[in-house]
């Protein structure tokens, strides 16, 4: 399915978010930087996009890792997943992490994340003293590999 969204851009450099393929889910998000940005090890960074989104009602923005920047550069989003919801309009900012032992270095118009747009369902929470049986009845973590 595709649809339109609207984008603002906030800042001249900043890129609207690309496909790297046809098929590909997320689309990437660049940084948009006066100057390079440096993240020690252990450190986390707030990295703007220079743009707004207006996601449809009923999706929402989720922000992940990109597996190239994560696995040779030690650096993702580090709230693990960035959740933006349709009703938000401000800047589009990814929290990025230095998960390694060197200092790394994020550049203007770098890719730093992708965006999946996804829908989702709102959930009615109703209180209850008793819920079904299942077979895996409390079993937590670990319980399904036995």
């Amino acid at each position: 399915m595709i649809f339109d969204v609207k984008i603002k851009k906030i800042s001249e450099k900043a890129i609207i978010p690309t496909y790297g393929s046809p098929s590909s889910a997320g689309a990437d998000l660049y940084a948009c930087l006066e100057s390079p940005c440096e993240i020690k090890p252990g450190e986390t960074a707030f990295i703007r996009t220079g743009l707004c989104a207006e996601l449809p009602e009923g999706y929402v923005g989720l922000v992940f890792a990109r597996s190239g920047l994560a696995c040779k550069k030690d650096l993702a989003p580090a709230n693990k997943v960035g959740v933006i919801d349709s009703d938000y309009r401000g800047e589009i900012m990814v929290a990025i992490h230095n998960h390694g032992s060197e200092i790394r270095t994020v550049g203007n118009g770098e890719r730093i994340a992708q965006l999946l747009i996804m829908p989702y369902v709102t959930a009615n929470f109703i209180h209850s003293d008793e819920l079904s049986d299942t077979e895996r009845g409390s079993g937590g973590f670990g319980s399904t590999g036995k």
